[in-house]
């Protein structure tokens, strides 16, 4: 089941980056150096209750003068609307009510999707609730009353938004179908491979607010199975700075890859691999997807006996993170190894979805200590006692140990490679969790 995807809203110096982090956690102020995980805070993995959810900040805004400051919230608006399943609209008690929140309080109430009107600054209910009372003007319902900063009424802002969360009925069937995310930076050719796929030119959505879904779906039949293919290129920007289209694609790439049971990354081969598409793949990485990486416009590259060596070893260096993933040389407007395709997704779902017996999984492991001493630090050497499998989707391991602080990295990524010897795991990152037990006697 993907998580609904909450989307934040609001003018500048509101407290979008308080909020954030008050509802994330450590997690999210902590930059970590996997690609993906962007140093301007766009997306974060919330967990309220039961729910799970990801929460997505739709786009900083420049306080330059006021016309700016309502554009550039329309825009992030018309995001929000096209990619969240609720969206949190934030206000300032201390600014109190402006234009630009009206106008945008409109396009909102007009999207039809479900907005919680969250006023923030709140640290004394006492004293500020009658300018709280002053939002309700906006006409888009109740507004909730928080302190970002002094974690005030946070609880009841979430129940709110939990509450509007799809009602996925446990009776109804599961859809079964593999779905294959189509991501990448803008102009790869994400729709031409899924027109090319399609065997039909399918009509690229306006970008009028409203009119898109977080991605586009389609069903293509192949060799008598069904796929849902999601399309990521949706509302395209015109005459945006480069930040902008970046930020955006992002923000798409997360809701698509949240639905996804595998994520195609689609690379340009005139351009080759670059930063933005490791970022692009980190989120999918992060996740645990399977991955294939495509690499489009092959047609159009001049070769050599090397070529292909060449743009795999560059792929490799740049996403260093995921060695694991599939690469395929394709051209969506030629059709040339498209079949490929096909066969590569099944092969990756299958190991996204793999489990390995316990038994087995403990003789690689005790094989793999035997051969390579495992790190001791002060005298005291690391040892595995036991490993099994606790999940799928992707590939999960619990380790346990007698000290977590003598299982470094560089040990964890050898037993990962001996695992992958042994059992293949092609196309599927593998996790590892490192649990201290005592002694035993």
């Amino acid at each position: 089941m993907s998580k609904p995807v909450v989307a934040v809203v609001g003018r500048p110096n509101v407290g979008k980056s308080t909020l954030f982090n008050a509802l994330a956690g450590e997690r999210i102020s902590i930059v970590k150096d996997t690609p993906g995980v962007t140093r301007d805070r766009i997306y974060a993995d919330v967990t309220w209750l039961d729910y799970q959810f990801t929460m997505i900040d739709t786009g900083g805004i420049e306080p330059d003068s006021k016309d700016i400051i309502l554009s550039q919230m329309r825009e992030q608006a018309e995001i929000a609307i096209a990619t969240a399943d609720v969206i949190v609209f934030l206000t300032d008690v201390r600014q109190g009510l402006q234009d630009a929140d009206s106008k945008v309080a409109d396009m909102l109430r007009r999207s039809g999707k479900p907005v919680v009107l969250v006023v923030n600054k709140v640290d004394s209910f006492e004293k500020y609730m009658p300018d709280v009372y002053e939002f309700y003007n906006l006409g888009i319902g109740d507004p909730f009353p928080i302190s970002a900063a002094s974690m005030l009424g946070l609880g009841d802002m979430l129940d709110e938004v939990v509450s509007h969360f799809p009602d996925y009925n446990k009776d109804e069937e599961e859809d079964e179908r593999p779905k294959v995310a189509i991501i990448g930076k803008p102009n790869v050719g994400k729709s031409s491979l899924i027109n090319k796929l399609a065997n039909e030119e399918r009509v690229i959505v306006s970008d009028i607010a409203g009119t898109t879904r977080d991605a586009i779906d389609t069903d293509i039949r192949y060799d008598g199975r069904e796929y849902v293919f999601i399309d990521t290129a949706g509302l395209r920007r015109k005459n945006k700075i480069k930040e902008e289209i970046e930020r955006y694609s992002i923000i798409r790439a997360v809701t698509a890859v949240e639905r996804a049971d595998v994520c195609i990354i689609v690379i340009d081969a005139t351009e080759g691999v670059t930063e933005q598409d490791a970022k692009i793949a980190g989120i999918a990485h992060e996740r645990g997807k399977g991955i294939i990486i495509a690499v489009n416009k092959w047609d159009a590259i001049e070769k050599d006996d090397k070529t292909i060596y060449r743009h795999t070893e560059k792929i490799r260096q740049i996403l260093s993170f995921m060695p694991y993933a599939e690469i395929l040389f394709i051209s969506a407007k030629s059709g040339q190894r498209l079949n490929k395709i096909f066969e590569t997704i099944d092969v990756v779902i299958a190991n996204n979805s793999m489990r390995v017996a316990t038994g087995v999984l403990n003789e690689i492991v005790a094989e793999a200590v035997a051969m390579q001493q495992p790190p001791s630090d002060k005298g005291k050497r690391l040892k595995i006692y036991y490993t099994t499998q606790a999940a799928v989707k992707p590939p999960t391991f619990v380790v346990f140990v007698n000290d977590k602080e003598l299982m470094h990295f560089s040990y964890t990524r050898y037993l990962e490679n001996r695992i992958r010897e042994t059992f293949g795991f092609r196309g599927t990152a593998l996790k590892f969790i490192i649990r201290e037990r005592k002694e035993e006697p």
